[in-house]
Parts: C-alpha cells; sequence; structure tokens
C-alpha cells in the first residue's frame, strides 16, 4: 500500500452527519489515537509527505499551573509538560525520528489506514487465518482517564493523569509509559487536535475553546501496556494482563469541560512497538465483522461485503473521503448516501467490533430508493447497480457539468475517438467510482442495406454476461414432408436457450438431413390450425413455451416458383355426433394436424384435391376390399343424414380426367373442399373441381378446409395424423449432469455479434429508415475492478426462471488480453479474483452470501452476522452470481 495518507489527512471526523460543518467543529468532534511513532512509520513508509505534524516534547512537571504539586500528590498524580518544539527541521526531525521515546497522535482515518496496513501486511506474511488475533487484541485494552489544560504562560500542553480518576491498577500501567525520568517523550501530533489548544491567535483561542481554568477530562483506551512493562522493568506483572474487554467498534470518550459533559469522542490505541524489544502483535481480524439480517437484507449485506474489500475503495473511505463530497450534485443524494456507507465501512473495519446493524445504512438507501425500503427480498445486483451509481454521484469532483457537443467521428482513428469520447465522459463524471469501476465498450452497429458503420465509445460500470450453458434446451418438433412418402415424425434437437429461431432451423436441418433445395417452415399448432409462422430468424426462443406445439414442412425451395407459388393450408373437419338432452346432435369438430404444400403457376380445383390426396398418402390405411368398395361407387350411397348437415359437396367434375388416376378420382369424391380463414373459423365457398383459378390471384396462403366424411376416416390413419407431441416434457427427459462452462464462453456470447431486436431498430443516417441493424461489442478499456454479473435470472413474457449453470472462473488469473480491442494500451489485462456474491434457492426466494479474499490466500465466507474461513477449491459454486476481480500489475505477473 503505497501512500497510504493523502492531503490533508488529519482533518477528519465521524460524528455521522449528512450537513456540512466548519473545520473547528470537525476538529472538535474527531477522534484521536496515540500510537508508537515507529509504527506509524513503518506503514506510511519512510516520508510523511504533506502531513506535517507538529512536534512536542513532554516533560515532567512539579506544577500545575501556578500550584506546586505537594509531595504527597506526586506519586498519586502524573503530570506531563507538552512543550511544542521549534519549526526549524522538523520535517528531517519526522523521517529520521529523534531520540527517546517516540508517539504519535493521529486522526481516526490515518490509524484505520495504519492499522490496515499492518494488517494487510502481516497477513501476507503469515498467510494464515487471524481470527485468534481478535482475543488477544481485545484482552490487553484498558481504559485510562486524563486531564488536559492550557498553561498560557509557558505556551504548553498539561497532562495530567490522576489516581483518583482511575483505578489502581489502571494508573500503575500508564505511569510505566508516561513517567519520563531518563528518557524524553517526543509526540507527533499529526491530528490536528492539539490547535484547539494551541492556536497562534491566543484571543480566539481563550475566548472559543478554554479559558486557563478549564479541563478536559478523557477517557481514553491504552493498548499494549503488559510488553512495554516487560520490556522496561524485565518481567511481566500476570496481575495486569487485560482485564478490560473492547466492547463494539470503537469506546467512546466523555469530555468534560468545567464540569460539564460535551460530545467529543476521544480514543488513544498504544500499539505495540520495537521500541521495546517486542515484534508487533497485528490485529489481524480487521476487516472480518458480519452484517445482522434486518429481515431480508441478505441481498444487501454480500454486495455491501464484496464492496468494503475492495482494496482501493477502502482505503478511500478510511482516508478523508468527505472532502469530496457533492451536495449541489442534482443527481446525487446531497452525500448522505456517501456517508452512510463510508460509516458503515468504518465499523466493518475497526478491530475488535461485533457484527454491525446496518440501519441507518438500510434507512438513507430506501429514502432515495422506494423499491428497496421494507423487508422484500431483491436482487443483489440490482442493489450494487444503484449503489455504485450512487456513490458516484454524491462523490462526483465535477461540481459544474459542462455541454459537450460530440464530433462526427469519420474517418478518424478509433483511439482517438476512444481517448475523445473517455475525456468528454471524465469531463462530467470525475469520481472513485469512475476511477476503479469504470471501462469502456467500442460499439459497432452495421445497417444490413446499406452497410453503414456506426461507432461508438460508451462507459461501462459492470459487464453483464449471459450463460451459453442455458442455451442447452431440449426441444421436440413434429417435421412433416411434401412427398407423399414419409410419415410426420418427431424431431428432438437441442438449441441455445437463449437462442434465435435461426439457431432452431439449423439444429432441425442438420438433425432431419434436409437436402440443399429445401426449406424448414416453423409453425406452431392451437386448436388443430396454425396460429403463427416464425419466420424471423432472429426472433428469441424464449417466446416458445415448454408446453407450446410445433411443426416444421419440408418445402421445396425452387427460386422460379418462391415469387409466383402459394402455400396452401388445408385444415381438417369432421361431425362428431353428441346427445345432448337426449336427442343426438351433429357438430363440427377439427382434428389433425394441418398439412401444407406450396403449388405454383395455374390450378384448378381438381389440382388442389390431387395435392391434398398426395399429402394423405402416407396415412392410407389400405384393406383387401377397400379399392373394391370404392369402385362399386359406394361414395354414393354416403349416408344422408350426415351430408344434410354439410353444405353441399363440390361439383365433382370431370371423372375421366387425365390428371387424376381412377382410384384418387374415387378417394377425392369422398372429400369435400372449402376456402376458410387462418383458423378454419368460418366456412366460405365450395372450390369447383373444373373452375380453373390462377393462383397468383389468391392469396399469399391459401386456406382450405377439408371435410372427412366418416368414411374416409376409416380408411386413414387420422391418429398419427393428430399425433403431436409439446416443445418439452421435463419428465420425460432424466435429469442432466450440471453443466460446466467457462467464463471465457460467457463473455465470447456477450462480444458476439447479433441483429439488433425488433424493438430496438436503429435509425440508419444514410438509409433514413429504421434498420434491423446488427451490433458488435468489444471491449476497449479495461477498470481497475472488473465486475462481472453473471445473468442466471432469466424473463419472458411467460416465465420466469434462474439458471442453476455452473460457471468456471479463473481465480487468480483472468486473462482478457484476446478480448481487448485496444491493442495499444499500457495497461495489464490480467485480474485476480478477490470476491464473489453467492445466491441459493430459487426465483422469488433465496439466500445470498458472499466469498471473500482477505489476508493474503485466505477466503472468508460472510452470510449475514457469520463469518467463517472457507477453503479455495470450496468458493466455485453454480450459487456464483457477481464476481469481483482487481487488476494485477504487470510487474507482479510471473
Amino acid at each position: 500500500m503505497d501512500d497510504i495518507f493523502g492531503e490533508d489527512d488529519f482533518f477528519d471526523f465521524d460524528d455521522g452527519r449528512s450537513n456540512r460543518v466548519s473545520e473547528e467543529e470537525i476538529r472538535v468532534e474527531e477522534k484521536v489515537y496515540f500510537v508508537p511513532y515507529r509504527w506509524l512509520n513503518e506503514a506510511h513508509g519512510t516520508s510523511l509527505g504533506e502531513n506535517e505534524g507538529i512536534l512536542y516534547t513532554a516533560s515532567s512537571s512539579t506544577c500545575v499551573g501556578s500550584m506546586e504539586i505537594m509531595s504527597s500528590d506526586f506519586d498519586s498524580q502524573i503530570v506531563l509538560n507538552l512543550r511544542r518544539e521549534e519549526d526549524n527541521g522538523k520535517n528531517e526531525a519526522a523521517e529520521e525520528g529523534v531520540s527517546g521515546q517516540e508517539y504519535a497522535l493521529l486522526s481516526e482515518s490515518m490509524w484505520l489506514r495504519a492499522l490496515k496496513w499492518h494488517n494487510d501486511s502481516n497477513a501476507a506474511e503469515k498467510d494464515v487465518g487471524s481470527i485468534l488475533a481478535a482475543e488477544v487484541y481485545t484482552q490487553d485494552v484498558f481504559p485510562l482517564q486524563i486531564r488536559l489544560s492550557v498553561s498560557w504562560g509557558t505556551n504548553s500542553l498539561l497532562v495530567k493523569i490522576s489516581q483518583k480518576d482511575n483505578p489502581i491498577e489502571i494508573y500503575e500501567r500508564a505511569s510505566t509509559i508516561f513517567r519520563v525520568e531518563s528518557e524524553l517523550l517526543h509526540i507527533w501530533d499529526f491530528s490536528g487536535q492539539t490547535t484547539l489548544l494551541l492556536m497562534n491567535d491566543r484571543t480566539k483561542s481563550a475566548n472559543d475553546y478554554l479559558s486557563r481554568s478549564d479541563e478536559i477530562l478523557l477517557e481514553l483506551q491504552v493498548y499494549g501496556l503488559t510488553d512495554s512493562m516487560k520490556g522496561r522493568g524485565g518481567k511481566k506483572d500476570d496481575q495486569m494482563v487485560g482485564q478490560t474487554k473492547m466492547e463494539g467498534s470503537f469506546v467512546s470518550g466523555s469530555l468534560k469541560m468545567n464540569g460539564s459533559t460535551g460530545n467529543v469522542d476521544s480514543y488513544f490505541t498504544l500499539s505495540h512497538t520495537k521500541l521495546f524489544g517486542r515484534g508487533y502483535r497485528e490485529a489481524g481480524f480487521l476487516g472480518l465483522i458480519g452484517l445482522h439480517n434486518l429481515g431480508n437484507t441478505c441481498f444487501m449485506n454480500s454486495s455491501i461485503q464484496c464492496l468494503v474489500h475492495t482494496p482501493k475503495l477502502v482505503d478511500y473511505f478510511l482516508g478523508d473521503y468527505r472532502k469530496e463530497i457533492n451536495y449541489e450534485n442534482p443527481l446525487g443524494m446531497n452525500g448522505e448516501l456517501a456517508l452512510a456507507f463510508g460509516d458503515l465501512l468504518r465499523k466493518l473495519w475497526a478491530p475488535g467490533a461485533t457484527p454491525v446493524a446496518p440501519r441507518m445504512f438500510k434507512l438513507k438507501l430506501s429514502s432515495f430508493a422506494p423499491r428497496f425500503s421494507g423487508y422484500n427480498q431483491h436482487d443483489s445486483q440490482e442493489f450494487l447497480a444503484f449503489l455504485l451509481d450512487g456513490l458516484h454521484e454524491d462523490l462526483n469532483r465535477v461540481k459544474c457539468k459542462p455541454y459537450i457537443e460530440a464530433g462526427d467521428p469519420d474517418g478518424c482513428p478509433d483511439e482517438e475517438v476512444a481517448d475523445e469520447y473517455w475525456r468528454n465522459h471524465l469531463a462530467r463524471n470525475d469520481s472513485i467510482i469512475v476511477n476503479l469501476c469504470q471501462g469502456q465498450f467500442r460499439s459497432m452497429l452495421v445497417c444490413p442495406v446499406c452497410k453503414k458503420v456506426s461507432v461508438t465509445f460508451d462507459p461501462f460500470m459492470y459487464l453483464s454476461l449471459p450463460l451459453p450453458s442455458t442455451t442447452m434446451r431440449t426441444m421436440t418438433v413434429t417435421v412433416l414432408s411434401t412427398d407423399g412418402i414419409t410419415l410426420p415424425y418427431p424431431c428432438t434437437v437441442t438449441v441455445p436457450k437463449c437462442g434465435r429461431l435461426k439457431d432452431l432451423i439449423q439444429a432441425l436441418s442438420i438433425s432431419c438431413s434436409l437436402r440443399n433445395d429445401e426449406r424448414l417452415l416453423v409453425a406452431e399448432i392451437y386448436n388443430n390450425c396454425i396460429i403463427r409462422y416464425l419466420e424471423e430468424p432472429s426472433d428469441s426462443l424464449a417466446l416458445i413455451r415448454d408446453g407450446d406445439r410445433l411443426v416444421a414442412y419440408r418445402l421445396s425451395e425452387d427460386s422460379k416458383d418462391c415469387d409466383t407459388s402459394s402455400l396452401v393450408v388445408f385444415m381438417h373437419e369432421r361431425v362428431e355426433k353428441h346427445d345432448i338432452n337426449g336427442k343426438a346432435e351433429l357438430c363440427r369438430k377439427m382434428f389433425g394436424i394441418p398439412l401444407v404444400v406450396r403449388m405454383s403457376e395455374c390450378s384448378n380445383g381438381r389440382d388442389i384435391r390431387k395435392q391434398f390426396l398426395k399429402l394423405l398418402d402416407p396415412f392410407f390405411m389400405p384393406t383387401e376390399d377397400s379399392l373394391d368398395d370404392i369402385t362399386a361407387g359406394n361414395a354414393a350411397n354416403e349416408d344422408t343424414e350426415m351430408e344434410d348437415a354439410i353444405s353441399s359437396t363440390v361439383s365433382n367434375g370431370d371423372a375421366n380426367s387425365d390428371s387424376e388416376t381412377g382410384d384418387e378420382l374415387q378417394l377425392g369424391n369422398n372429400f369435400s373442399f372449402y376456402l376458410t380463414d387462418e383458423k378454419g373459423s368460418t366456412k366460405g365457398s365450395n372450390i369447383n373441381m373444373n373452375k380453373l383459378e390462377l393462383i397468383s390471384q389468391l392469396p399469399r396462403r391459401l386456406n382450405v378446409l377439408v371435410h372427412w366424411p366418416d368414411r374416409m376416416i376409416e380408411k386413414y390413419d387420422t391418429c398419427l395424423l393428430s399425433l403431436l407431441p409439446e416443445i418439452c416434457k421435463p419428465e420425460l427427459f432424466a435429469k442432466r449432469p450440471q453443466e460446466s462452462v467457462s467464463l471465457y464462453k460467457c463473455l465470447e456470447a456477450f462480444l458476439k455479434e447479433e441483429p439488433l431486436g425488433p424493438e430496438d431498430m436503429w435509425n440508419c443516417p444514410c438509409c433514413k429508415k429504421h434498420r434491423q441493424a446488427s451490433k458488435k461489442l468489444d471491449l476497449w478499456r479495461l477498470p481497475e475492478i472488473l465486475v462481472i454479473h453473471l445473468k442466471r435470472f432469466s424473463y419472458s413474457r411467460f416465465w420466469k426462471n434462474k439458471l442453476e449453470t455452473f460457471i468456471d472462473f479463473p481465480i487468480d488469473d483472468l486473462d482478457l488480453s484476446t478480448y481487448i480491442a485496444q491493442k495499444n494500451s499500457h495497461l495489464s489485462n490480467h485480474y485476480k479474483l478477490y470476491a464473489i456474491c453467492n445466491h441459493y434457492g430459487g426465483m422469488g426466494s433465496g439466500h445470498y452470501t458472499a466469498f471473500v479474499r482477505h489476508g493474503g490466500n485466505q477466503w472468508y465466507e460472510f452470510d449475514d452476522s457469520r463469518v467463517s474461513p472457507i477453503g479455495e477449491d470450496e468458493i466455485k459454486t453454480s450459487a456464483a452470481y457477481v464476481l469481483f476481480y482487481q487488476r494485477i500489475p504487470d510487474t507482479c505477473l510471473t
């Protein structure tokens, strides 16, 4: 962690308020920490940079103000005189240190980041879990009451530690640290708090803050006394080992001014230091704190845990992020969301803390996003998208967004156009979220008519990848031939679940060995008629339900006939007798699968009849006397009661026509043909067998209703004609083994070129018309933190579904080098996984958890308030929903 301290780090506060306050108010209400200087310097590096501290030298004092300390009181209190050193050479002193015992006063932000640095450094070196360190840490903290006052005569600060204010054992511990005898005690103030007591403007300091008689009573939390005692005295007092445990995220101190209690919270921490000959005992458990479930808030808890373990985001919110809050941004939330998130993050990174209840954060969230109010379950990715966008707007450094008109990119290299788009984006959007999480797409649209190419470059916050494994959907379609030989047969194929109609047609063509001169016409059958034709190749297969019934007609693909031919659809009708109230009634009823044939040039009624009989040939059930019956003219003796129920039949015409055989003629005379609509609900005029009609004058699709007499139903296998299975019967298929799909396959599916949907037509600037253009996305600029959303939840007009596909994602090296379109980038395209948001269960229910890499290569599971270690071999599951990756610098690649 380089430069963990930013500029003005010691001007920070943590009161959780959303209103802006003055710098003086900030400083008064700020927590202050007391740490060994070397411990701070190790975390900070070799230089304090611009964070110039004020150096004080502490010496024992025998006077408090003008009163000399009595000998009887000397053993019952410790009085230190803190005198400010001269400014000359203090930067060099800060870098090199000074002789004697050295300590530092830090603001909360500096202390937390320094503590985190040591925590991460220790964990990386040991590469072990550190939950046991929590017990050591909390058992070695004790409270200490001190009184502060100002000596205006000497322009110094007096610190009084009295036995009257502290238990005897606590006072004795303090004596081992603050009794200054042979060694000098040096204290660096990087917090800025002592300026409240020692201002250059004495009048302002005395009038506005403290009078000479004022004292401040502070309750401090001191850590590390036992080791410091052993380092000095050579032995350890076992009776003084860790009697006090620190509960909660911080222990608040109380400030008393002239007997009244103020609202100053203070916290002094003394950490183990090499000054006493002992190594650091670090709080390695930092960041391993759970979140209470407030009622179906696991979606929020899991996403928050992933974000609060995003490395540079943690450093940012542990620092002075408040100075970047944009209160004037109309798109923001007055800084309240950023403040609530920052406060929650600090609580989760405080040492020794118990699980946190994020009530205040949820309250702020609900006030700005009412859809997240209440206690219903929500999508964690939707919450994450809202939170990132809200944090960006609250922390946007651009106070007044300029209007920028996009230029004409035609003829310019993509590199120049992309850089211009990115500069324009940063001119309006500049925040820590943009710096870390936003990348850039190259989007290319191509007009299918004029081939106009439009290229734009758009920012993205995360990648929402489809799951190609969900494409594996089993579909059964009934294939019908028009050759008069082949019976209908079911054809089961596997197609992409999120695929298009062209994928289904391609799979069927291969399965049924479609010839080059044939094509498939897919239609949906309902109530024995065609309710829709599936002819648009780009239509989504998600529109086809498992309970639908589809047929695929094999039609001749003759280019000469396509323009002049007509599609003739034969629907079947019969008359059934029903006993209604004791009286026999005749009812018309449709049955069977519609038969389809393409007819070209001109035809008369006999040609239509001939084509129909040809389509029926595979269903004919010949018997020994069937042809004799037909020759004997049994058709003339057809049941008269049936004929009365049906309108007059078509004229049989020329029975000796050369176009029909005798058998066809006899069979055909038993059928009646009528023009009808697409649903067969109306019976139009009968079709005359002799009248010549031009098909070109008829509709593109000619719907014919065929009446079947009972005698013909006995001669044809109408059961086979009516057999039409559903698209999918889940109970008929054994459960398949879990599919495993690579994350790279998901990315390839996302970047694949595909046509826009009919609802997303592109207005082509050349054609001046809306066109169904093809779209191609490319990764152009990758962010520091790459968030990948796996689209497990699918929605359509008819159903909602969760996809349980197992995605095999890289853990240590996600290599995107082959997927990045910008080849001149000097940034690394390799990423390392550091967090996973998981979803267990189905739609509208289930549970969210998070896996987080913490402390080197150790993974932990965050299940609401419960935190437990988990093996790296256990983090890959079919529940993975959102993946969080961090860029690996080129210098770290092996």
